[in-house]
């Protein structure tokens, strides 16, 4: 029943967000208003294990970054965490831009990347101002599932990919078993308590578990992907499932 119901979902919607429009400047907002601990945030409340999923993930994609005509897109990069670990894998200087809708997180991706070759645009991951055909890899690392349009966000990536290019999408999931039941505890109760403690904001931390909790299962992400256009189209869960990797290839 749980993938079923999930089948007719749009995208991200926000508490008193009645349509695509006021979501995502509902879920802008929130972000802005947390982009100062966002940071510190994420790694005190994943116990750091975010870190090592960043990299995880970049290693998946060691073969396009290995390549110095790369042309990388890390697609809701927030603050820049997965758009640095995509850097780190690449061999010398890459092409890797870094694009989100809110310009207090990418503030502070611009002030930590001084001294790189990194890029950064403020950009609508549902209408992205680049060509067709433009890149050879996209990423979005637990920003893909704030869209206000899934499957809308699937095909503008499809679009801006090459032929042959490959998304990576890392988001959040729920775990099932022991682990499962543990980890619910945790991210219903725990982590919105100490977010917003540390924050001094309370709304995105509620957010968070709705928005894990509406997000597509992966079976069902996965046919997504298909049906968008991605051919190869997998999952590849991460520490019992408690995040995951999504693939495609045009």
């Amino acid at each position: 029943m749980r993938n079923s119901a999930k089948t007719e979902i749009l995208g991200a919607a926000p508490e008193g967000a009645g349509d695509p429009q006021t979501a995502a400047r509902a879920v802008r907002e929130m972000f802005t208003s947390i982009a100062p601990r966002y940071d510190l945030l994420n790694h005190v409340l994943s116990f750091n294990v975010d870190r090592l999923w960043w990299r995880r993930a970049a290693r998946t994609f060691a073969d396009i970054l290995g390549r110095p005509d790369a042309q990388v897109l890390d697609l809701c990069c927030g603050t820049g965490d997965m758009t640095f670990a995509l850097r780190r894998q690449a061999a010398g200087p890459a092409n890797i831009l870094g694009a989100d809708f809110s310009h207090a997180m990418l503030q502070r991706a611009s002030d930590k990347s001084v001294g790189t070759s990194l890029r950064w645009v403020e950009a609508d991951a549902l209408r992205l101002p680049f060509s067709d055909g433009r890149f050879d890899l996209i990423t979005a690392a637990f920003g893909f599932r704030n869209l206000a349009d899934y499957d809308a966000g699937l095909r503008e990536m499809l679009r801006v990919l090459r032929p042959g290019g490959e998304c990576g999408i890392l988001d959040f999931g729920e775990p099932r078993g022991v682990m499962g039941k543990v980890y619910r505890i945790y991210f219903k109760r725990v982590l919105p308590a100490v977010g917003t403690v540390i924050s001094g904001v309370r709304g995105p931390y509620a957010y968070l578990p709705a928005s894990v909790e509406r997000f597509p299962a992966p079976g069902e992400m996965v046919e997504r992907l298909r049906r968008a256009g991605f051919r190869e189209a997998a999952w590849t869960p991460y520490t019992f499932g408690i995040a995951g990797l999504y693939r495609g290839k045009k």
